[in-house]
């Protein structure tokens, strides 16, 4: 069997720009998906340097100072390591640390090297903190873009803190509510919402740069080193609430795939790093004009201009927060995919857009997990003190991974690693600013991410457990045609059609079928879906082999990328196709299903193999999952001891 490179169905999952309209349409696309989060961070990140637990007082030096540290952040982590670096490294267009995974992994019937195990360990926990990422960005964001309603000393009921609470919670409400309907209607101003957004926010910063052009001096990186020096391991903790205005890097990534590098380096360069860095820039201004302020990016402006300001954050912010939760989506489709997490309903929004998804499961847990972190909380300041941890925890892993796949590419060592130690430097020095927050609310993304990675991990193995046990059970092909050829049993009119993950082996559920009902179907055909580490295949590409094995069995191996969800209907619509004639109609499916009894084993603790049995009873059934009609599908158990 050909290694998923090379597969002859693998498509290049990034879209094909013709022109120089092309690459306009899907830069300003990006702006909505990609930069969201990014792009609202200036509502927070610096406040937080001068009121969050760690502030520093506003003095010229020390706004200087952090500017810089903002300045460099930027362009540093941004620009260097992942605009000219890390996205380089694509699996067929598609980025993000599962496409980073599957670059790393074995080619072909390659075994797994420790290394490599190492690897998908820090992989799987690098993906399962980004859940903890997406629960807080949509609560920090929408809050934050609330609160500039009492911006300023603002007083009276809209600018009281239950009202802004209550104000929020509608929000991220009916944005959870919405994600039934998909993003295809909404998905069409994203964009130009975020380029008003950036327009707005670069304007703003651009004319309090004017009145104090000397805040531009904080682009030389001595200011950054002078603060350090001055505030120690007090100016250290400082990256705690630095690292806010780096929260989103992780997505321009992740979501290379959606557009390609062309698109989301052009949206950077040309309008969101130039509107970040007035921002900050004029924010600062505005700092060392006032001295301490409240909320430095809702008081550069007053009086009734503050409520425009207000509706333009929150849509702003909806759009950062729609980003994330659609990433949660294809990070939980991917993951299922690849079998790191149970069968989920997994429905398609859109009838052109393949990647537009919904999870109702994940959905409503975000929604719960938003919520109760809003009430629980109830301000954006207390909420940034459990951000960070995530965004540079996965941060972190990224530049580990990105070695291996460096070095898979021929990169020499001692460069690769010079490289790297670069990127860890600043990723770690970030990490370990933001672990004295743990205490704070920073446990909150550690134990989501430990959670989900646990759950990972579980259902992963307990799979592997079930994979043995099955492979044991399963009859070579050729022995039982033999059986067949001898006992030449009674066949039923009609097909039936049996799922199995060996299309090498007779699978258990025909075993069991032919042992207790003495019969078999005039067609039989054994069906077997694999999924490969390529985002997408084409469907031309799908059907791996259809072998005649003779006795009117043929086994049928079919192929998905890790981003796309099997339909077993359209799958033997392809097979008509490729001269395999079933009748769908006069057709049964024959599914088998486990029932898991705890022992004392070794292989897996106790406790482990209890949540595997959980998940394993609650996971999205079969025939649902691969969209089999219900009324055609037959179950046959088996009892397995764990």
């Amino acid at each position: 069997m050909s290694s998923a490179t090379e597969h002859a169905g693998e498509v290049t999952h990034a879209p094909k720009i013709r022109g120089l309209g092309d690459l306009s349409k899907l830069s300003l696309a990006a702006l909505g998906v990609v930069y969201g989060d990014i792009g609202t961070s200036p509502l927070y990140s610096l406040r937080e340097c001068f009121s969050g637990e760690h502030r520093v007082e506003p003095t010229p030096a020390n706004v200087l100072g952090i500017v810089s540290l903002v300045f460099w952040s930027l362009t540093l982590v941004i620009v260097v390591k992942y605009m000219t670096f890390v996205m380089r490294a694509d699996n067929h267009g598609e980025g993000g640390i599962l496409a980073l995974l599957a670059l790393l992994k074995p080619r072909g019937r390659a075994k797994e090297t420790w290394s490599v195990h190492v690897y998908v360990m820090l992989g799987l926990f690098g993906a399962a903190l980004l859940y903890g990422d997406g629960v807080i960005t949509p609560a920090i964001s929408v809050l934050s873009a609330v609160e500039g309603l009492g911006a300023g000393g603002a007083s009276g009921f809209l600018a009281s803190k239950p009202f802004i609470v209550a104000l929020t919670l509608v929000i991220l409400i009916m944005l959870f509510l919405a994600q039934r309907r998909g993003t295809a209607g909404v998905g069409v101003v994203f964009g130009p919402t975020m380029l008003v957004w950036l327009v707005s926010i670069g304007i703003l910063g651009l004319s309090w740069i004017i009145k104090h052009p000397r805040v531009l001096v904080a682009i030389w990186p001595t200011y950054a080193l002078d603060f350090f020096l001055e505030h120690g391991y007090h100016g250290f903790l400082i990256l705690g609430a630095v690292v806010l205005c780096i929260t989103g890097g992780e997505a321009l990534y992740a979501d290379m795939g959606h557009f390609g590098r062309k698109p989301i380096r052009t949206a950077w360069f040309f309008a969101v790093y130039p509107a970040l860095i007035l921002c900050y820039f004029g924010q600062g201004a505005l700092i060392l004009e006032r001295g301490k302020v409240d909320n430095p990016f809702f008081d550069m402006v007053s009086g009734a201009w503050r409520y425009p300001l207000v509706a333009i954050a929150t849509l702003a912010t909806i759009v950062a927060s729609q980003a994330l939760i659609s990433g949660a989506f294809s990070l939980t489709q991917q993951a299922v995919q690849l079998g790191y997490w149970p069968r989920m309903t997994i429905k398609h929004t859109s009838g052109t857009a393949e990647g537009q998804i919904y999870v109702p499961e994940i959905n409503t847990g975000l929604m719960l997990a938003c919520s109760a972190l809003v009430l629980a909380l109830q301000e954006s300041s207390k909420l940034a003190a459990a951000y960070g941890i995530a965004v540079t925890g996965t941060m972190s892993i990224t530049s580990l991974l990105f070695y291996g796949v460096a070095r898979r590419w021929g990169w020499g060592r001692f460069w690769t690693m010079l490289l790297v130690s670069c990127f860890l430097v600043i990723d770690l020095s970030f990490f370990t600013a933001n672990v004295n927050k743990i205490s704070e609310g920073g446990w909150f993304p550690l134990a989501v991410g430990v959670g989900i990675f646990t759950l990972m991990t579980t259902w992963h193995t307990g799979r592997a457990k079930l994979g043995e046990f099955i492979r044991a059970s399963t009859l070579p092909i050729n022995v039982f045609l033999d059986d067949l050829a001898q006992t030449k049993p009674y066949r039923v009119k009609g097909t039936a059609i049996f799922m199995t993950s060996n299309p090498e082996g007779a699978p258990p559920a025909m075993l069991h079928h032919f042992k207790h009902n003495k019969v078999l179907h005039e067609q039989v055909v054994l069906l077997s879906i694999q999924t490969w580490h390529v985002p997408e295949i084409t469907t031309s590409g799908r059907i791996e082999r259809i072998v005649d094995l003779g006795q009117g069995i043929y086994q049928v191996v079919a192929a998905y990328g890790f981003m796309q969800t099997a339909n077993v209907i359209e799958l033997l619509e392809q097979c008509r196709g490729a001269g395999l004639e079933t009748n769908t109609a006069d057709s049964t499916f024959f599914l088998g299903r486990e029932t898991l009894l705890i022992t004392d084993r070794r292989g897996m603790a106790k406790w482990r193999k209890a949540l595997f049995s959980f998940l394993s009873r609650n996971a999205r059934p079969a025939n649902a999952f691969f969209s089999i009609p219900s009324n055609r599908v037959i179950e046959l158990g088996t009892q397995i001891e764990l």
